[in-house]
C-alpha cells in the first residue's frame, strides 16, 4: 500500500493534460489555480485610528498667554500702586504686590474689568458672556503655567485622537459649564481660569475609556491610573483659594460630553467598511453596540437640562447655598493647617444686603453705598465670619 513508483522513459514523455469535471468550481489553470496566479490579498484589518496633527491645542495655550500679558499690560501696577513686584525688570507688567495677589499677576479690579466671573455682573447687568470670557484669563503667574501644562499633556493626546472640532467643542463647553456651576456657589469673589475645561477634558478621557471598553486592551490598569489622576487633582480643590465647584462643574459636563463627542464604532464594523471589492460579507456589524447608544442618548438629556436648569437658576439670582447647607465643603475643606475663604449666602434689596456666614451661621444687615464691588462685600464676609 502507498504510493507506486513511476518509471521514467523517454518514450513516455508525451504531453498529459487533464480536463476537469464539469462540477469543479474551481480548473486548473483557472483565475483561482495558486500555481499560475498569486492568490489575492486578504482583506484589509483596520488596526488602529486616524491620527490627528494637534494645533488647536498649541493655539489655545498661546491666546492664553496673551490674554494674560494683555491683562498685566491694562493692569499698569505702577501707575496705580507703589508697592509693586519687579518693577525695576517688568516696568509696566510689574505685578500687584503679594499680600493682594500671591500668585505674581494683576488685581482683582482688573481682572473683574476685562471678563472674571462675578455673579452680580450676570445677574443683574445681564452680562453672561463673562461665564465664557472668564475661562480665558489668569490670576497670576503660577496660575496660568500650571494650567498650561496641564493642558499641554492632557489636550495633545486628546486632539491627536479625536481631532480638533470635537477637542474645541468639549474645552468650551467644558468650561461654560465649570463657570456656571461656579456662579451658583461663589457669590462674594470672582473667578477665573481655565481649570472648567481642564477637567471636562478629563472627565471626558474618562467617559471615553469606558463607552470604548470593548477596544482597549489594558482596560482595567487604564481605567485605575485615571481615576487615581482625576482623584489627586480633585484633592487639590479642597484647598483654600480654589474653586472646586468650577473643577466639579467642568468634569461632570466633560464626562457627559464624552459620551456623546468620543464614541468610537466597532472595530468590526470598521473591519467591514474597508474589506476589497469581490468579497463577500457574510454577517453585518452594526456601527455601535447598544450600551453605546444608551449612554449617548441619556448624556444627551442631562446635559441639556442640567444647562437649562443651571441657566434659569443662576438668572433668577438663586443662591445654591442656600439650598445645600454642606456644599461648601466640596470646595474647601478646613483643616488645623489652613482655614477656608470666608463664604457668605447674600440677599439684597436696594442698598440694604443681608449676609450670613455658612461657617458660623451668623448673619447682619449692611447699608450700601454707591458702587460697592464684589471685593468690599468679600471683605464684609470674612469680618461677620471671624
Amino acid at each position: 500500500m502507498g504510493r507506486t513508483p513511476i518509471a521514467y522513459s523517454p518514450e513516455s514523455e508525451l504531453p498529459i493534460k487533464v480536463q476537469p469535471r464539469r462540477t469543479d468550481p474551481h480548473p486548473m489553470g483557472g483565475p483561482h489555480d495558486p500555481f499560475r496566479y498569486p492568490p489575492p490579498p486578504p482583506p484589509r484589518l483596520y488596526h488602529s485610528f486616524k491620527k490627528w496633527f494637534p494645533w488647536l491645542v498649541p493655539t489655545i495655550i498661546i491666546v492664553n498667554i496673551v490674554f494674560f500679558v494683555i491683562a498685566m499690560y491694562i493692569n499698569d501696577c505702577p501707575a496705580h500702586s507703589d508697592d509693586c513686584v519687579g518693577v525695576s525688570i517688568l516696568g509696566r507688567f510689574a505685578f500687584q504686590n503679594t499680600r493682594e495677589n500671591p500668585l505674581l499677576g494683576p488685581s482683582a479690579a482688573t481682572l473683574l474689568k476685562i471678563g472674571a466671573l462675578e455673579v452680580q455682573k450676570v445677574v443683574e447687568e445681564h452680562q453672561a458672556w463673562r461665564l465664557v470670557s472668564c475661562m480665558w484669563l489668569h490670576a497670576g503667574t503660577f496660575h496660568v503655567v500650571a494650567n498650561m501644562l496641564s493642558l499641554l499633556f492632557v489636550g495633545i493626546r486628546l486632539e491627536q485622537e479625536f481631532g480638533f472640532v470635537r477637542v474645541g467643542l468639549l474645552y468650551v463647553i467644558s468650561g461654560i459649564g465649570g463657570s456656571l456651576a461656579s456662579s451658583l456657589f461663589v457669590r462674594t469673589s470672582i473667578s477665573v481660569g481655565a481649570s472648567g475645561a481642564l477637567f471636562g477634558l478629563l472627565g471626558a478621557m474618562l467617559s471615553e475609556l469606558l463607552i470604548n471598553w470593548t477596544i482597549y486592551e489594558n482596560k482595567l490598569e487604564s481605567l485605575l491610573s485615571l481615576v487615581l489622576i482625576i482623584l489627586i487633582n480633585m484633592a487639590v480643590g479642597i484647598l483654600p483659594h480654589v474653586d472646586n465647584f468650577a473643577h466639579l462643574g467642568g468634569f461632570v459636563t466633560g464626562f457627559l460630553l464624552g459620551f456623546v463627542l468620543l464614541i468610537r464604532p466597532q472595530y468590526g464594523w470598521v473591519n467591514m467598511k474597508n474589506v476589497p471589492s469581490g468579497y463577500l460579507v457574510t454577517k453585518s456589524k452594526s456601527k455601535y453596540r447598544a450600551y453605546q447608544y444608551t449612554l449617548l442618548i441619556i448624556s444627551v438629556i442631562i446635559l441639556t437640562a442640567g444647562f437649562t436648569v443651571g441657566l434659569i437658576l443662576l438668572l433668577g439670582g438663586v443662591d445654591g447655598n442656600k439650598h445645600c447647607s454642606w456644599c461648601h465643603y466640596l470646595s474647601c475643606v478646613p483643616t488645623p493647617l489652613w482655614t477656608c475663604e470666608a463664604r457668605c449666602t447674600s440677599s439684597q434689596y436696594e442698598n440694604e444686603l443681608y449676609l450670613t456666614c455658612i461657617q458660623n451661621n451668623k448673619s447682619k444687615y449692611y447699608l450700601l453705598g454707591n458702587g460697592n464691588s464684589t471685593s468690599q462685600i468679600q471683605q464684609l464676609c470674612v469680618e461677620l465670619c471671624s
